[in-house]
């Protein structure tokens, strides 16, 4: 019974990804919109710094927040 859920599940999630290919295929880029007005490209460091060193720099944030409370509350209860 596992074994039929698996392959279900396997078949289903292939299923999924080749109809999101297929509708999102790079073919319909080339058509410009009424209104589209794209700006210029991102550098090598403006792309890294965006999707790279933006997030990082944001979990660093907020995993210090939580321990900085974290040690609050046990600083608290200590006393």
């Amino acid at each position: 019974m596992d074994k039929k859920n698996a392959l279900r599940a396997g078949a289903l999630a292939s299923g999924t990804t080749l109809m999101m290919l297929l509708m999102s295929s790079p073919v319909f880029a080339l058509t410009r919109d009424d209104g589209d007005d794209p700006g210029t490209g991102l550098s090598v460091i403006d792309t890294i710094g965006l999707y790279v060193v933006a997030p990082l720099a944001i979990f660093a944030i907020i995993a210090g927040l939580v321990m900085l409370g974290d040690k609050s509350r046990k600083q608290q209860k200590q006393g």
